[in-house]
Protein backbone atom coordinates (compact mmCIF):
# COMPACT_ATOMS: atom_id res chain seq x y z
CA UNK A 1 0.00 0.00 0.00
CA UNK A 2 1.25 3.31 -0.75
CA UNK A 3 2.66 5.42 1.98
CA UNK A 4 -0.01 8.38 1.00
CA UNK A 5 -2.74 6.31 0.77
CA UNK A 6 -1.95 4.98 4.11
CA UNK A 7 -1.90 8.83 5.23
CA UNK A 8 -4.90 9.55 3.91
CA UNK A 9 -6.78 6.70 5.30
CA UNK A 10 -5.52 7.15 8.88
CA UNK A 11 -6.44 10.86 8.56
CA UNK A 12 -10.09 9.95 7.45
CA UNK A 13 -10.55 7.20 10.40
CA UNK A 14 -9.35 9.75 12.97
CA UNK A 15 -11.71 12.62 11.31
CA UNK A 16 -14.52 9.60 11.56
CA UNK A 17 -13.55 8.50 15.34
CA UNK A 18 -13.12 12.29 16.43
CA UNK A 19 -16.41 12.99 14.65
CA UNK A 20 -18.68 10.10 16.55
CA UNK A 21 -16.90 11.02 19.86
CA UNK A 22 -18.41 14.64 19.57
CA UNK A 23 -21.70 13.43 18.71
CA UNK A 24 -21.61 10.75 21.02
CA UNK A 25 -20.57 13.75 24.01
CA UNK A 26 -22.59 16.24 22.87
CA UNK A 27 -26.04 13.90 23.00
CA UNK A 28 -25.01 12.90 26.01
CA UNK A 29 -24.42 16.38 27.72
CA UNK A 30 -28.21 17.36 25.87
CA UNK A 31 -29.31 14.46 27.71
CA UNK A 32 -28.14 15.50 30.84
CA UNK A 33 -29.31 18.86 30.66
CA UNK A 34 -33.14 17.65 29.93
CA UNK A 35 -33.10 15.09 32.47
CA UNK A 36 -32.15 17.93 34.91
CA UNK A 37 -34.68 19.99 33.97
CA UNK A 38 -37.55 17.13 34.15
CA UNK A 39 -35.80 16.99 37.53
CA UNK A 40 -36.66 20.63 38.36
CA UNK A 41 -39.72 21.12 37.27
CA UNK A 42 -40.70 17.83 39.28
CA UNK A 43 -39.46 19.71 42.09
CA UNK A 44 -41.63 22.34 41.56
CA UNK A 45 -44.70 20.48 40.95
CA UNK A 46 -43.98 18.40 44.62
CA UNK A 47 -43.89 21.89 46.18
CA UNK A 48 -47.02 23.21 44.49
CA UNK A 49 -48.62 20.38 45.73
CA UNK A 50 -47.40 20.38 48.89
CA UNK A 51 -49.03 24.19 49.09
CA UNK A 52 -52.23 22.90 47.64
CA UNK A 53 -52.24 20.20 50.17
CA UNK A 54 -52.17 23.16 52.96
CA UNK A 55 -55.17 25.58 51.71
CA UNK A 56 -57.98 23.30 52.69
CA UNK A 57 -56.53 23.35 56.36
CA UNK A 58 -56.48 27.02 56.10
CA UNK A 59 -59.56 27.19 54.58
CA UNK A 60 -61.43 25.18 57.01
CA UNK A 61 -59.76 27.25 59.72
CA UNK A 62 -60.80 30.75 58.39
CA UNK A 63 -63.83 29.65 57.30
CA UNK A 64 -64.82 28.62 61.01
CA UNK A 65 -64.21 32.62 61.90
CA UNK A 66 -65.31 33.88 58.70
CA UNK A 67 -68.53 32.15 57.60
CA UNK A 68 -70.14 34.51 55.77
CA UNK A 69 -67.03 34.89 53.15
CA UNK A 70 -68.12 32.09 51.21
CA UNK A 71 -66.89 33.92 47.87
CA UNK A 72 -62.91 33.84 48.73
CA UNK A 73 -63.18 30.23 50.03
CA UNK A 74 -64.83 29.53 46.53
CA UNK A 75 -61.98 31.62 44.81
CA UNK A 76 -59.35 30.12 46.68
CA UNK A 77 -60.37 26.60 46.17
CA UNK A 78 -60.93 26.98 42.76
CA UNK A 79 -57.19 28.08 42.02
CA UNK A 80 -56.01 25.21 44.20
CA UNK A 81 -57.60 23.16 41.30
CA UNK A 82 -56.31 25.02 38.76
CA UNK A 83 -53.04 24.41 39.66
CA UNK A 84 -53.16 21.21 41.09
CA UNK A 85 -54.08 20.74 37.33
CA UNK A 86 -51.54 22.62 35.57
CA UNK A 87 -48.94 20.24 33.64
CA UNK A 88 -46.99 23.26 31.75
CA UNK A 89 -44.99 25.58 33.13
CA UNK A 90 -47.19 28.21 31.48
CA UNK A 91 -50.53 26.87 32.99
CA UNK A 92 -48.54 26.88 36.21
CA UNK A 93 -48.00 30.46 35.89
CA UNK A 94 -51.32 31.20 35.07
CA UNK A 95 -52.32 29.05 38.00
CA UNK A 96 -49.84 30.74 40.49
CA UNK A 97 -51.31 34.56 39.57
CA UNK A 98 -54.85 33.49 40.52
CA UNK A 99 -53.49 31.26 43.48
CA UNK A 100 -51.66 34.17 44.74
CA UNK A 101 -54.39 36.82 44.35
CA UNK A 102 -57.05 34.15 46.14
CA UNK A 103 -54.79 33.85 48.80
CA UNK A 104 -54.49 37.22 49.76
CA UNK A 105 -58.15 38.26 49.32
CA UNK A 106 -58.33 34.97 52.16
CA UNK A 107 -55.50 36.69 54.54
CA UNK A 108 -57.39 40.00 54.12
CA UNK A 109 -60.15 38.20 55.45
CA UNK A 110 -58.57 36.83 58.26
CA UNK A 111 -56.95 40.17 59.53
CA UNK A 112 -60.39 40.73 60.50
CA UNK A 113 -60.66 37.93 62.92
CA UNK A 114 -58.18 38.91 65.75
CA UNK A 115 -59.29 35.58 67.71
CA UNK A 116 -58.11 33.72 64.56
CA UNK A 117 -54.54 35.32 64.38
CA UNK A 118 -54.10 34.38 67.68
CA UNK A 119 -55.04 30.54 66.70
CA UNK A 120 -51.98 28.02 67.32
CA UNK A 121 -53.42 25.88 64.11
CA UNK A 122 -53.57 29.05 62.17
CA UNK A 123 -49.95 30.27 63.04
CA UNK A 124 -48.98 26.88 62.15
CA UNK A 125 -50.34 26.78 58.87
CA UNK A 126 -48.72 30.20 58.21
CA UNK A 127 -45.37 29.05 59.21
CA UNK A 128 -45.75 26.34 56.53
CA UNK A 129 -46.97 27.96 53.92
CA UNK A 130 -44.47 30.68 54.42
CA UNK A 131 -41.85 27.52 54.40
CA UNK A 132 -43.57 26.14 51.31
CA UNK A 133 -43.71 29.43 49.28
CA UNK A 134 -39.84 29.83 50.13
CA UNK A 135 -39.66 26.15 48.49
CA UNK A 136 -41.16 26.94 45.34
CA UNK A 137 -39.31 30.40 44.72
CA UNK A 138 -36.15 28.35 45.23
CA UNK A 139 -37.38 25.23 43.26
CA UNK A 140 -38.48 27.55 40.09
CA UNK A 141 -35.14 29.03 40.46
CA UNK A 142 -33.47 25.64 39.84
CA UNK A 143 -35.49 24.96 37.40
CA UNK A 144 -35.38 28.45 34.92
CA UNK A 145 -31.59 27.93 35.42
CA UNK A 146 -31.69 24.47 34.23
CA UNK A 147 -33.91 24.91 31.24
CA UNK A 148 -31.46 28.25 30.30
CA UNK A 149 -28.84 25.86 30.27
CA UNK A 150 -30.56 23.50 27.98
CA UNK A 151 -32.04 26.34 25.78
CA UNK A 152 -28.60 27.46 25.33
CA UNK A 153 -27.31 23.88 24.77
CA UNK A 154 -29.67 23.89 21.64
CA UNK A 155 -28.98 26.96 19.94
CA UNK A 156 -24.92 27.17 20.11
CA UNK A 157 -23.54 26.23 17.35
CA UNK A 158 -22.26 22.89 16.96
CA UNK A 159 -24.49 21.64 19.13
CA UNK A 160 -27.37 22.73 17.23
CA UNK A 161 -26.46 20.43 14.46
CA UNK A 162 -27.04 17.56 16.96
CA UNK A 163 -30.17 19.01 18.68
CA UNK A 164 -32.61 18.93 16.07
CA UNK A 165 -32.17 15.83 14.46
CA UNK A 166 -31.90 13.58 18.00
CA UNK A 167 -35.71 15.48 19.32
CA UNK A 168 -33.95 18.30 21.05
CA UNK A 169 -36.26 21.49 22.04
CA UNK A 170 -36.60 24.47 23.70
CA UNK A 171 -38.26 24.28 27.33
CA UNK A 172 -40.63 26.78 28.55
CA UNK A 173 -39.48 29.30 31.45
CA UNK A 174 -41.60 28.86 34.83
CA UNK A 175 -42.37 32.80 34.26
CA UNK A 176 -45.55 34.43 35.55
CA UNK A 177 -47.38 37.06 33.63
CA UNK A 178 -48.07 39.28 36.67
CA UNK A 179 -44.49 39.73 38.35
CA UNK A 180 -46.08 41.67 41.47
CA UNK A 181 -48.22 38.87 42.35
CA UNK A 182 -45.47 36.49 43.08
CA UNK A 183 -42.81 39.03 43.81
CA UNK A 184 -43.14 37.96 47.21
CA UNK A 185 -45.10 35.12 49.14
CA UNK A 186 -48.43 35.94 50.54
CA UNK A 187 -48.10 37.91 53.45
CA UNK A 188 -49.44 36.04 56.31
CA UNK A 189 -47.81 38.26 59.38
CA UNK A 190 -50.55 39.46 61.31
Amino acid sequence: MEPALLITLIVIAVVVIALVIWVWTTYNRLTKNRIRVDEAWSDITVQLKRRADLIPNLINTVAGYAKHEQRVFEDVTRARSETLQASTPGQASQAENHLQGALRSLFAVAEAYPQLQASNNFTQLQRDLVQTEDKIQSSRRYYNGSVRELNTSIKVFPNNLIAGPFGFHDHEFFDVADRAAISEPPRVQF
